[in-house]
């Protein structure tokens, strides 16, 4: 059997702007999202538009102040090629808007990884800023005898 690689994870807006503002960098964030491809395909074997979820625009439909990105997909041995994910979703992220986000891969043979993206100097990020800063944490579970 091949091996599966799990990743998820959540991308958060907390708009500090009047409303307005804030439904503008909303429907960016929704339209980033639904300009992938729908599925995976040979262009993109890494992202696709089913894999990511969003709250609605408003209160009554799942955003109070945050706008939560969720994701999630399985792969096979995503790990292998785990550099050219990870440009394509930090190229994703330069089109959005955000203050954090977080990604998790769950690998058989290497354990769990988290993935850490916040926004420069407690601002957030805006379209093609640049200035994207990663941070990883790894952990392994293993058995002691």
């Amino acid at each position: 059997m091949d091996q599966e690689s799990i990743v998820y994870g959540c991308i958060k807006d907390v708009p500090m702007a009047p409303e307005q503002d804030a439904r503008k960098r909303r429907m960016n964030n929704r339209a980033q999202i639904l300009h992938l491809p729908q599925t995976f395909d040979q262009d993109s074997p890494f992202l696709c538009a089913d894999m990511f979820s969003f709250t609605g625009a408003d209160i009554f439909t799942g955003t109070y102040h945050t706008q939560l990105i969720h994701f999630g997909a399985s792969y096979r041995a995503v790990e292998y090629e785990w550099e050219l994910w990870m440009r394509k979703f930090e190229n994703l992220l330069s089109r959005m808007y955000w203050v954090s986000a977080t990604v998790h891969l769950e690998t058989e043979l290497s354990g769990k990884h988290t993935f850490h993206w916040d926004a420069p100097a407690n601002r957030c990020h805006t379209p093609n800023s640049g200035d994207i800063r990663l941070r990883c944490e790894w952990e392994r579970e293993a058995m002691f005898k």
